[in-house]
């Protein structure tokens, strides 16, 4: 069901690759809540995803780009600006990706330069993004810029290595220049602490069914899908969330507070032999 949320409204949209991304569900719910906006992705992911087809669904025009380069990201504001008629109104930054992952190496033998390049990847990208709009001038007072984030760049979670140190990163940017840019421009600056969901990129880290069992026995609510997660993001950039901003906003079905839960508890109970009658006195 679609609120007119973003009508006239306009926007870039990073990282979406195929139907499991994130950011493919964000274009789809901003399409059809009334917004026109670009894609952008990097060539290598041009090739083998299927953002043609979103874009052709969404009548969007694809920009292609390396997050990583300020030359390449000043393209995609001017030449948005150019399609779209006019200034940017909410950016999504869907970007994530580590060779020390891909690599399996562990976090106490981590490759220096994938660690450099994870950062510059994941979350110095958010910075740049950030530093090119605030400089052009591209984004409308009470744009909304969201980010997405992690819980582990608060909590160590085993196997999500030096992606949890880009997380921190990416966060602490939110909150800095979000700062500056609401105080300057009256834009807002968020990231979105999502549920573990198997997306292609989530789909490499270690231990992803368990973990997804683990958490979605821990959250109260369950895991938040994907097409959960875009309602959320079309909600922060509408203008019903006009003075939000420099939060990470934990989506994740009420994980981030939990200690320990019930049906956690029960499994874990079920791990040794002859204990029922233990389980049956936690129900």
């Amino acid at each position: 069901m679609a609120y007119n949320l973003l009508k006239g409204k306009k926007g870039i949209i990073f990282g979406a690759l195929d139907k499991k991304s994130i950011a493919w569900k964000v274009a789809e719910k901003a399409f059809d809540e009334g917004a026109s906006f670009t894609l952008s992705n990097t060539p290598t992911a041009l090739r083998f995803g299927e953002l043609n087809e979103l874009a052709a669904n969404c009548n969007a025009e694809i920009i292609p780009a390396d997050a990583t380069s300020t030359k390449d990201l000043t393209l995609v504001f001017e030449q948005s600006q150019d399609i779209l008629g006019g200034k940017i109104d909410f950016v999504l930054h869907s970007i994530g990706m580590s060779l020390n992952v891909r690599k399996k190496r562990i976090y106490s033998d981590l490759n220096y330069e994938f660690l450099n390049k994870t950062l510059d990847i994941s979350a110095i990208s958010f910075h740049k993004m950030l530093q090119i709009a605030f400089q052009m001038d591209a984004i409308n007072e009470w744009g909304s810029i969201v980010a997405l984030s992690y819980v582990a760049a608060q909590r160590t979670l085993y196997g999500y290595n030096d992606m949890a140190d880009a997380k921190a990163l990416l966060e602490s940017i939110a909150r800095s220049f979000g700062y500056i840019y609401g105080r300057d421009k009256k834009v807002r600056v968020n990231t979105i602490s999502q549920s573990p969901t198997r997306t292609t990129a989530g789909s490499g880290v270690k231990g992803i069914d368990g973990l997804m069992d683990f958490t979605d026995r821990m959250s109260p609510l369950g895991n938040a899908t994907a097409e959960d997660c875009a309602n959320y993001c079309i909600s922060l950039f509408s203008d019903l969330t006009r003075k939000v901003t420099m939060q990470n906003l934990y989506h994740d079905g009420g994980f981030s507070n939990m200690g320990m839960s019930l049906k956690a508890m029960q499994m874990y109970y079920k791990s040794f032999q002859g204990t029922e009658d233990s389980i049956e006195e936690l129900e």
